[in-house]
């Protein structure tokens, strides 16, 4: 690492400030702030001292991440290999799940980080590490058969409109990842829903499609839907690339809540409103709508985001438990979005201020009410 600390410290002073590549320095500090911890310090001003970053809070959620991630890539290769009846074994899975789900990261990564320095280049700031996650998640929550061109899209679309209209990181009223799937959603409804998440094409074999188990029960209740609790828990099955084994995603659950870098509030009580709700409507056991779907996925990674949900300790109860209700209420009630989770968030992510500032309010008349009565 020695090595290329001192190259990166010999180009510096061409991407600096009158430097010949200095309409570049953004895309040099990004370079550098992903190998390195910046030199930068604070020199004025009462600041706190903590070993908690944005930089290390973000590569907390990447680790928590990763076994979601891996799950991800043997699923893909097993779903391809039971589609067609290959034989593969292990470790060729293994690899053809990698081949597939690799172009996915590279658009996000090229695509979405080719337009935050940009913007940072334009502002003249240091180009913020919170895309690092934002890039990680979004080829997890969409379905390994979209279209290159269209995740390009709308990954240009939810960092430039989503993000940066707004002010960059931590501005941002809604959460980046999910905006990307949100634009995939309603721009490309076919590649989103149904059975087209799983559909894939071999020369000489007609199209295979393979439902997800949500899709199922939308078109037909429990009866039709043909995996086992356990197959939902363990996540081999059809459906967006990162969302199908429950088991990862609580793993991943555990180091945010030991950390403290993820709401275990929101997450309980997302669960619970999702509990509660199914066990109002609908024919199937409430414990499936946690299995099916984005709703685990949802839960923990994209509820939690601290820029765009609730910042107030009660606040976060209020907020969990309705993304959860208003999550499998959609599935219930409304066949036309079978998958609810998304619109829950970005729902609930525009009402956030409001929850906290009714929080806020309601905690000032407590006490100013305590004070009359002293």
């Amino acid at each position: 690492m020695s090595a290329l600390r001192n190259t990166l410290d010999k180009m510096k002073p061409t991407f600096s400030k009158g430097g010949k590549l200095s309409a570049l320095g953004s895309f040099f500090d990004a370079m550098e702030t992903f190998f390195f911890v910046p030199k930068t310090v604070t020199r004025r001003g009462t600041h706190v001292r903590d070993s908690i970053d944005l930089k290390r809070t973000m590569i907390t959620v990447i680790i928590a991440l990763l076994p979601v991630f891996l799950f991800s890539i043997y699923n893909i290769g097993y779903q391809m290999n039971l589609a067609y009846s290959l034989g593969w074994g292990f470790w060729t899975i293994v690899w053809k799940g990698f081949l597939k789900i690799l172009p996915l990261y590279l658009v996000s990564y090229i695509v979405g980080l080719f337009f935050e320095c940009m913007f940072a280049q334009i502002k003249g700031e240091e180009v913020n590490e919170g895309y690092f996650v934002t890039g990680f998640l979004i080829p997890l929550i969409v379905p390994v058969t979209i279209p290159l061109w269209m995740l390009a899209i709308a990954v240009a679309f939810a960092v430039v409109i989503g993000k940066e209209v707004f002010g960059g990181t931590g501005m941002n009223i809604w959460n980046p990842a999910l905006l990307t799937r949100a634009f995939l959603f309603f721009s490309y409804p076919k590649m989103m829903s149904g059975d087209a998440v799983w559909i894939a094409h071999k020369a000489g074999v007609d199209a295979v499609s393979c439902a997800t188990p949500l899709a199922e029960m939308t078109s037909g209740g429990i009866e039709a839907i043909s995996y086992s609790p356990l197959q939902m828990f363990i996540g081999l099955i059809p459906g967006s690339v990162g969302e199908t084994s429950t088991l990862c995603i609580l793993l991943g659950a555990l180091l945010l809540i030991f950390t403290g870098v993820g709401s275990w509030k929101i997450m309980l009580s997302c669960v619970a409103g999702g509990l509660l709700m199914g066990l109002l409507g609908g024919d199937v056991p409430a414990y499936y709508q946690l299995l099916m779907g984005g709703f685990a996925f949802g839960c923990v990674f994209m509820a939690t985001d601290p820029v765009t949900s609730a910042q107030t300790e009660t606040g976060k109860w209020i907020y969990g438990f309705l993304v959860g209700a208003f999550a499998v209420l959609l599935r219930l009630f409304n066949p036309g979005y079978p998958e609810g989770m998304m619109l829950s968030i970005l729902l609930m992510n525009t009402f956030a201020p409001l929850i906290d500032h009714i929080v806020v309010n309601a905690n000032i008349r407590r006490r100013l009410r305590r004070a009359k009565t002293v």
